[in-house]
């Protein structure tokens, strides 16, 4: 050993270790995985949006903002259908995703709080059904809800339907709306659920020991507390069902489409990839605030004292 590195270890100088790869060179495949499988086709469609990719042989690829001018309308005077019913697509989500959250509360609240032992059985049986294709699920709402189907019959035994079906019950907004929050109720239930199960049974305790009936507890504690697992389902279905496009296929009529089946009979029935494009990067740049959004809600403390 030298006399100059004897010397150095003698007045504390840290040794050289030799170079290793570290733990974050694990992260390499996944990151690998996630920009060709996600990133990349994003690219795509950005490009083929501004027509610096075309599926046409003429006219050639060249930077173009005309099919943003025309879905948009605030970028020109008139009106646009695609806008249109993209905005109306929002609403049938909204509300959809309203109605599973109402309807999944008490569910999820019953298994919280009342089922006690049974609660994991019950919850396996209602997710249950949903081990079924999903395609198969929505085909059978096709057959209960068709003018000959199941309820129309069983209501013009009941004359109930006068001798006439209910038309507004298949092939309608209703329709769309019932498949979809049938669809996604149980699933919400279950971040409600995990919320509500995870809470510090101390703290209801101590507030039926101050005197508050269950209402008052429940309006004042639970349900604050359980504010992050209610919009967590909220955003849960929100997100998925704002391309839905199997369910309004098959059960929406022709004046029902959603924005997803605008998006998807772009690039399969018609040539207008760059149409299509658009209305694909719009929904994902609307996904991407709502999920900003509903992040600062879910990272907030809301336990504390109301403001």
């Amino acid at each position: 050993m030298s006399e100059a590195h004897t010397d150095g270890r003698r007045r504390g100088f840290p040794r050289r270790r030799p170079w290793r790869p570290g733990r974050a060179w694990l992260s390499v495949p996944v990151t690998a995985y996630l920009m060709a499988g996600l990133i990349v086709p994003i690219i795509l469609i950005a490009l083929y949006s501004v027509h610096l990719l075309t599926n046409l042989i003429f006219p050639p690829a060249k930077f173009d903002l005309d099919t943003w001018k025309s879905f948009l309308p605030y970028l020109h005077d008139g009106t646009s259908v695609y806008f249109d019913r993209f905005k109306t697509s929002m609403a049938i989500t909204l509300i959809v995703s309203t109605v599973a959250v109402l309807a999944a509360y008490p569910l999820a609240f019953y298994l919280a709080f009342v089922a006690h032992r049974r609660r994991y059985t019950l919850l396996l049986v209602l997710l249950a059904p949903f081990f079924v294709s999903y395609l198969l699920r929505v085909y059978a709402w096709t057959v209960m809800l068709s003018s000959d189907g199941t309820i129309n019959s069983i209501l013009v035994e009941l004359g109930r339907a006068k001798g006439h079906p209910v038309e507004w019950l298949f092939h309608s907004k209703f329709a769309i709306g019932l498949v979809l929050a049938y669809s996604w109720i149980p699933f919400v239930a279950l971040p409600i659920f995990v919320v509500l199960e995870n809470l510090d049974k101390r703290i209801l305790e101590a507030a039926e020991d101050l005197g508050a009936n269950r209402f008052t507890t429940f309006r004042k504690v639970t349900f604050p507390l359980s504010l992050p697992g209610v919009i967590a389902a909220f955003v849960f279905v929100l997100i998925p069902t704002t391309g839905e496009f199997v369910a309004p296929s098959l059960v929406g009529g022709s004046d029902d489409s959603m924005f997803g089946n605008f998006i998807q009979d772009s690039f399969v029935n018609t040539t207008d990839w760059a149409l299509g494009a658009v209305m694909a990067v719009w929904l994902m740049a609307i996904v991407v605030v709502l999920i900003a959004v509903s992040a600062k809600y879910l990272t907030a403390d809301l336990r504390g004292p109301a403001r």
